[in-house]
């Protein structure tokens, strides 16, 4: 087991501790927070059993749409303090509302976020090129598309489509578009800015859905050595001696999703030394030039929502029960009836 019971309930209550009367989910107390991390925070309260809590920061989301569909960037309680509009960071609603049905079989929350489930998709795939990617920010496609984000994305579009299987809608339009934009992951790299340092952009083609099998397991292979630090965990930039508890748990539940079950339970529990005393994870660790034998220095110097939350939900995957559990398998989604050439079949449904 990667985390007893009890740690795991030690981080939702940290998670849980941040959350203001409102709703809202920040990084840290009294610090800014944003839609797609405030999801994940949500998500892990929802592993930890306090469903009230994870409904209240969606209330929240809901409550401040913008009447396009998306939501800013960065908000410090009610405050707007970035207005970028990043595609991404709006999708990850879908994920978050059909994570939080799995773990309450609520139809009533289903239905009382469809409209805003729908309103997110349909601002998301306005920004949806020919060729299948979609572009990072809604306030300047110009821009171009990031590799992780329309990753992430993939799997938004695919807990949208069974958020309106489950309620009885038929939306073969998301499903064409889901199969564009797979397509482009797959096929079209040149389609996407070049953030290859970042490990993000590494497995999330993985952790997105998109890939799987073999060529998921040579994906991994071949970025093994430039990013995993043997014994600590995950670099967030291939060229930076950066260990990070969100990324190196990311890529413990994109393993997992391949099968690649005793490499992730090695990584969860390598990156165990980022614990707090209270249960949450510092950000990561910073350490001198290479040197990964000598103490490092932790960086940033707080223990973020999100990242504790990753934590939780990697756990969760690698040892937990019920159908959220097998969420980034692909377990609970529909079959991709329309796009299922893409190598997106999950193992079970």
């Amino acid at each position: 087991m990667s985390l007893t019971p009890e740690e795991l309930a030690r981080t939702v209550a940290a998670i849980a501790s941040v959350q203001a009367a409102d709703g809202h989910i920040a990084w840290v107390p009294g610090g800014k927070a944003d839609p797609w991390n405030m999801v994940e925070a949500a998500m892990a309260l929802d592993v930890g059993g306090r469903h009230e809590a994870a409904a209240r920061a969606y209330a929240w989301l809901r409550d401040r749409q913008l009447p396009h569909g998306g939501w800013y960037s960065y908000y410090v309680g009610d405050e707007v303090v970035d207005r970028t509009l990043d595609t991404n960071v709006t999708a990850y609603l879908a994920t978050g509302v059909w994570h939080h049905f799995l773990c309450n079989d609520d139809d009533a929350f289903l239905r009382d976020m469809w409209p805003v489930v729908e309103a997110v998709v349909e601002h998301v795939l306005e920004f949806q090129a020919p060729s299948g990617e979609i572009a990072w920010r809604a306030d300047d496609p110009a821009d171009g598309a990031l590799l992780t984000g329309s990753s992430s994305v993939h799997l938004s579009l695919r807990c949208a489509l069974a958020v309106a299987s489950r309620l009885g809608h038929v939306r073969p339009d998301w499903e064409l578009s889901l199969g564009l934009l797979a397509t482009a992951i797959v096929e079209r790299p040149a389609a996407f800015l070049d953030k290859s340092r970042w490990a993000m952009d590494w497995y999330y083609p993985i952790l997105g859905g998109v890939l799987r099998g073999d060529e998921a397991v040579r994906r991994i292979d071949d970025g093994w050595d430039t990013f995993v630090v043997d014994g600590l965990g995950v670099r967030c930039v291939s060229d930076r001696p950066w260990i990070t508890a969100a990324e190196t748990c990311e890529l413990v539940m994109a393993l997992d999703a391949i099968g690649e079950t005793e490499r992730a339970r090695a990584l969860l529990g390598w990156v165990q030394f980022l614990r707090h005393d209270d249960g949450s994870y510092w950000c990561g660790m910073n350490f001198e030039g290479e040197r990964f034998n000598a103490p490092g220095q932790y960086f940033t110097a707080d223990q973020p929502t999100w990242n504790s939350a990753a934590v939780v939900l990697a756990a969760h995957a690698l040892d937990g029960e019920g159908p959220a559990a097998g969420l980034f398998r692909g377990e609970t989604l529909p079959p991709l009836s329309l796009s299922g050439q893409w190598r997106t079949m999950p193992r079970s449904i």
